[in-house]
């Protein structure tokens, strides 16, 4: 008997691997894999993957690529693109400037856009003209919209640069000398017919347009920010004027030709007028009002810097510019300023449109106000009629702008 039981034990042992643990426990480890952990944690770290944050960032992070910036102007060349539109209080405030100027300035809708451009773009401008166009009103109505002052001064051959841009007297009473600021110090400053006066009166605006400053009996003076000059030329009228250098017509961001406005805006505005109380006596902006102030339009200035201007853009730039000056029609072509006017001024436009990004067809509107004043014909062009206008039109057709 003994025998037996010892042969069972024996039996047992066989059918058993070693250490097994009988009942629930082991069939519950038999099915399990080790540390499996059950109940809603287990089942909730097997659908997802390690360390998955569970937050409202975790999902936009899921849709979004890593440090995508909300601007609706992600890569305007070489991948998608999707609309983008500006919504922020500086396009509103720059669609709401257009409207108070629209109050009473009517038409000229090329004159108005270069010369809100031109004060974004902490620039200048060169408007060639007749007279009668308007051009006095338009600073007016700019000005009164930021909150600044302007000034107009009229250039003939006996002004004198001191006549600009101030001087040192002495105070009859006191019997010191004071510092009398000129009228350039003001936010737009307007020259009038600048061509009428001397080479030494017109050398007196480069300092102000160049370092925004004016010196006096050797001391520096900050003019105000905004700043920018306004310049006027008849083109008939040439007896008894001074051509500008090219020196100071470099300093010009953008030239725009003024023309007659149309029979329905010239029509417009003669109703408008002559219903006004005075019958147009006088050059009236009651109606504008001010939309921002002169901080918050610097602060719009220095934001137009930051509108985004690819690579390609900048290419195409400079090789208009470039093409300028290896162009048998002229005698000489654009400098490194050209390059320069037509990225800030094509920033500005975008702007002005609403986009956070230039584009080439913003280079393309602005090519010729950006770089015609830069230009010289020569004598061959001259004879044949031709003019800067036409002669960046053919650079512009041969350029090849890039794909978007």
């Amino acid at each position: 008997m003994d025998e037996i039981s010892n042969s069972d034990e024996i039996n047992n042992l066989e059918t058993k691997r070693p250490f097994q643990i009988e009942g629930e426990a082991a069939k519950e480890m038999e099915t399990k894999r080790p540390f499996q952990i059950e109940g809603e944690a287990a089942k909730e770290m097997e659908t997802k993957r390690p360390f998955q944050i569970e937050s409202e960032a975790a999902k936009e992070m899921e849709t979004k690529r890593p440090f995508q910036i909300e601007s609706k102007a992600e890569t305007a060349y070489g991948g998608t693109k999707r609309p983008f539109q500006i919504e922020s209080k500086a396009a509103k405030n720059i669609e709401m400037m257009r409207m108070e100027i629209a109050k009473e300035f009517t038409g000229q809708g090329m004159l108005v856009r270069n010369a809100l451009i031109t004060l974004i773009a902490q620039g200048h401008l060169l408007v060639e003209g007749v007279p009668g166009l308007g051009k006095t009103l338009l600073v007016r109505c700019i000005a009164k919209a930021i909150g600044g002052s302007c000034a107009r001064v009229q250039f003939t051959p006996d002004l004198m640069p001191s006549d600009i841009t101030g001087n040192i007297m002495l105070e009859g009473q006191t019997l010191q000398f004071i510092t009398k600021k000129g009228p350039v110090f003001n936010n737009i400053f307007i020259a009038d017919e600048i061509n009428r006066a001397p080479a030494k009166t017109q050398a007196a605006l480069f300092e102000a347009m160049q370092e925004y400053q004016v010196s006096l009996d050797g001391l520096s003076h900050p003019l105000p920010r905004p700043f920018m000059v306004l310049a006027t030329e008849n083109p008939f009228e040439h007896e008894g004027t001074y051509p500008l250098p090219d020196a100071q017509k470099d300093r010009f961001l953008l030239k725009v030709i003024a023309d007659y406005p149309a029979f329905d805006e010239e029509l417009a505005m003669v109703q408008r007028v002559v219903s006004k109380e005075g019958g147009g006596a006088e050059l009236s902006v009651d109606m504008v009002r001010q939309v921002m102030s002169l901080e918050e339009f610097y602060c719009l200035q220095k934001l137009s810097t930051q509108i985004m201007v690819a690579p390609p853009i900048i290419d195409y730039a400079v090789r208009l510019v470039s093409a300028s000056r290896n162009n048998a029609a002229l005698q000489c072509g654009a400098g490194p300023r050209g390059s320069l006017a037509l990225i800030r001024a094509a920033r500005a436009l975008a702007l002005l449109e609403g986009r956070d990004f230039v584009i080439p067809d913003d280079i393309k509107s602005l090519a010729i106000p950006a770089l015609s004043h830069r230009l010289t014909l020569s004598a061959e062009s001259e004879l044949e009629g031709l003019n800067a206008d036409r002669i960046i039109e053919k650079i512009i057709a041969k350029t090849e702008a890039p794909r978007t």
